[in-house]
Formats: structure tokens, sequence, C-alpha cells
């Protein structure tokens, strides 16, 4: 049996409403532990913090230009 689970995801998507919208999740931190081998945390870690570095700008630029958008 093959298990998966979302490590890291940005989405870009429209709502229910209409509505174009951005969306960050992720695997907290505190949880890596309790799911990944010592063998594996560093990696995954790594994996967490440099996509957060990277994909949190970009979510917050694209919820700005998309405010923006509604407001005209």
């Amino acid at each position: 049996m093959t298990k998966e689970g979302n490590i890291l995801s940005f989405r870009i998507l429209i709502d229910s409403k209409g509505n174009l919208v951005t969306e960050l999740s992720g695997l907290p931190e505190k949880h890596i532990k309790k799911i990944f081998n010592k063998d594996e945390i560093p990696f995954i870690q790594k994996i967490i913090r440099e996509g957060r570095v990277h994909l949190e700008p970009l979510h917050r630029l694209l919820e700005e230009e998309l405010g923006n958008l509604k407001c005209d």
C-alpha cells in the first residue's frame, strides 16, 4: 500500500463563488517527527522551510494583486 500526504502545496483556484484565490498549505513542522524517521527528518524540514521561503512571497503578492482587481 502506498501512503501519501501533503508536505507542502501551493494552488491557484477558482472557488464555488467564482473568486480566484491562492492557497498555501502543508505539514506543520511540529508534526514531522511523528510521521518521518530520524534519517528523513532533515530532508523534510529542508523541503518545508525552503518551499515556504519561496512560496509565501508569491502567495502574498498574488493575494494583494487579486485584492486590487476586486476593488477596481
